[in-house]
């Protein structure tokens, strides 16, 4: 956008806007389109008007080449739906050549244009000669690759556009410029949202009730641009490269939408039908009902007013409707199963719960059993996610336990001992996934280690972590059992990591689990005091980054930050809870005690004496 951009040429104006959703009752902040005059430059788009519509305008006769290129740059970030206006300021051999979808870079302020002397020194911009070439110069913050994957990134981009003069026009065209497209932050972001695209576990399930675990695949598609479609033929092509080892999915090999199929939207009913080529309507009914399981959990990732999806064949006919009841069977959805407790340590270390999204409620009640019990004195917890057993580390640290949420349990032998010297240097909270495994982190710095007990129980397995910079200080596995967040730590600095889980299991044989292609979360975070789940790819992480203050945020698991307001700031934070549903508010462990957040309100204080606040998991 105009705003994106430093003003190194002259311009003219270049694209008309639209506000698309005018209401009467919101006459300040819409306008209406003049039906006389000349268009004019949109000096900025703000952030918070998901509305505005951009429309690219073509080249002028006879424009200057400094108008060609910042044309050009404007119209990527117009609505076009194959980029078809910027394809104008191309020669038509680059226009036909050129591919825009095979990346997206995104600048802190969008790319300046500068000419580039040419070489025997003179400051001519070069249309004496019937070409010239400008310096696309920019700060990089992120890159969205042809999967549509988000990943952080720094440093310069500079790239060159190379326009020339036609011989018998006279009219300048670019014909020479990198493949993909590259615009401001503020114009992606108006641009683009992250949706997620959902697959199946490939190892795990959930639990006793075998279910297959769905896995969030965030992608960024164009808001204006067709989603639907957009989003059902990237769930269709397959996962992203990093997810994609350890998930599945259920469109046979060669499935696609069907030729010419477009316009993806709910019917009246709210049901979506979504036509398939021969190759995908093959399928048979069980994997048919998988297909749609993935597509309705994604639509409505993306919609949720859908509540069902029907599958066709090339000729119509139909290969089976799933509804969202269907759905929940079919699979297990970690944001679609709110808890039905919270829990936290009493002022006398004993585990504690009381009712979830209940807002009004600052009563809690000793749990059944033996952590719940008077003598009891734990450190932190995790209650596994059917809210049937729990984990507690004692109050120094050293010993880890595992027992029913029953009356009359007992607490029985450490199944974990650290041999670190301090409590900080000992075990950390531990984390149960759906798949009812237990992880822990030692922070013994002399033997550091990454732990899983199968089921929670039995001998612990050392998981694999090459890869590690530093000393693991917290550990939180993702309800689907393929994902990992840790907070690392060294030279007294953390980072927040995401790392993928793999596991090697062959019968009679213990299993060989690794954590492997660790990615940064917020890559300039040095301090983090929290952090906990809040959603299918996103966390929510108290910290600070390089030179800020201490805050409160939510992040994905791909480093993008997701739409909506932060969580309010909350003085001396040093745990916070969350659940995969939005339904029940984060809960956290701060100056004032147990504190609670739910929407729309401030931060309330639930108990003054208390610590470790959890959700299962």
């Amino acid at each position: 956008m105009v705003g994106d951009r430093e003003r190194g040429t002259r311009r003219r104006p270049v694209r008309a806007v639209a506000l698309a959703a005018c209401g009467v009752v919101l006459l300040a902040g819409c306008a209406s389109m003049p039906d006389t005059g000349d268009l004019r430059d949109v000096e900025s788009t703000p952030r918070q008007d998901t509305q505005v519509r951009v429309f690219a305008m073509p080249p002028r006769e006879d424009a200057a080449p400094g108008e060609i290129v910042q044309g050009f740059l404007e119209a990527l970030t117009s609505d076009d739906q194959n980029y078809d206006t910027a394809r104008k300021y191309l020669t038509t051999e680059v226009a036909r050549k050129w591919r825009p979808e095979q990346s997206t870079t995104v600048l802190a302020n969008g790319p300046s244009t500068d000419v580039i002397t040419p070489a025997g020194g003179r400051a001519d911009r070069g249309e004496d000669r019937g070409d010239v070439t400008y310096a696309l110069v920019g700060s990089r913050v992120a890159t969205v690759d042809a999967q549509q994957a988000y990943s952080p990134a720094e440093g310069q981009y500079s790239q060159q556009v190379h326009l020339g003069q036609d011989v018998k026009t006279g009219q300048w065209r670019i014909d020479r410029l990198p493949q993909g497209i590259v615009m401001g932050k503020s114009d992606f972001q108006r641009n683009y949202a992250s949706v997620n695209k959902y697959y199946f576990a490939s190892n795990t399930s959930a639990g006793a009730t075998g279910q297959a675990l769905a896995v969030a695949d965030p992608v960024f598609v164009r808001k204006f641009v067709d989603p639907m479609t957009q989003m059902v033929r990237s769930l269709i092509g397959g996962p992203t490269r990093w997810l994609g080892p350890v998930v599945r999915s259920s469109f046979p090999t060669g499935s696609a939408l069907k030729e010419g199929v477009s316009g993806l939207a709910p019917d009246d009913h709210n049901r979506v039908t979504v036509p398939l080529n021969a190759k995908a309507s093959r399928a048979g009914s069980a994997k048919c009902a998988e297909m749609a399981t993935q597509l309705l959990f994604t639509l409505r990732n993306l919609t949720p007013t859908v509540d069902s999806v029907e599958l066709r064949a090339p000729s119509g006919r139909n290969l089976c409707v799933l509804t969202e009841d269907r759905a929940d069977v079919e699979a297990r959805h970690g944001s679609e199963k709110r808890p039905d407790y919270v829990y936290f340590l009493d002022g006398k270390h004993r585990l504690v719960r009381m009712a979830a999204g209940n807002s009004s409620s600052t009563s809690a009640v000793q749990v059944p059993g033996a952590m719940g019990e008077d003598g009891t004195q734990l450190r932190s917890v995790a209650v596994s996610r059917d809210e049937h057993t729990a984990a507690g580390v004692g109050l120094d640290g050293r010993y880890l336990y595992v027992t029913s949420l029953a009356s009359g349990s007992s607490l029985g032998d450490p199944v974990v001992q650290s041999r670190g010297a301090t409590a900080d240097d000992r075990l950390t909270t531990p984390s149960w996934d759906a798949h009812g495994d237990l992880w822990v982190a030692d922070r013994d710095p002399g033997a550091p280690r990454l732990l899983l007990l199968p089921q929670g129980a039995g001998r612990p397995v050392e998981v694999r972590t090459s890869e590690l910079p530093g000393r693991i200080k917290e550990v939180r596995a993702a309800a689907d059992g393929v994902r990992i967040a840790l907070v690392v730590e060294k030279d007294g600095k953390q980072s927040l990591l995401i790392g993928r889980i793999e596991r090697d299991e062959k019968a009679g044989e213990p299993p060989v689990v690794s954590v492997v292609e660790l990615r940064s979360a917020i890559p300039r975070m040095e301090v983090v005091t929290a952090m906990a789940w809040a959603g299918d790819s996103r966390i929510v992480v108290g910290g600070r980054e390089e030179g800020g203050v201490l805050q409160m945020r939510y992040v994905q698991v791909d480093g993008a930050t997701p739409d909506g307001p932060a969580p309010a700031a909350l003085p001396g934070v040093r745990a916070v809870a969350a659940a995969e549903s939005d339904q029940v508010p984060l809960m956290a462990y701060s100056d004032d005690g147990i504190v609670r957040l739910s929407a729309g309100a401030q931060w309330q204080t639930v108990v003054k004496e208390g610590s470790a606040p959890v959700y299962p998991g």
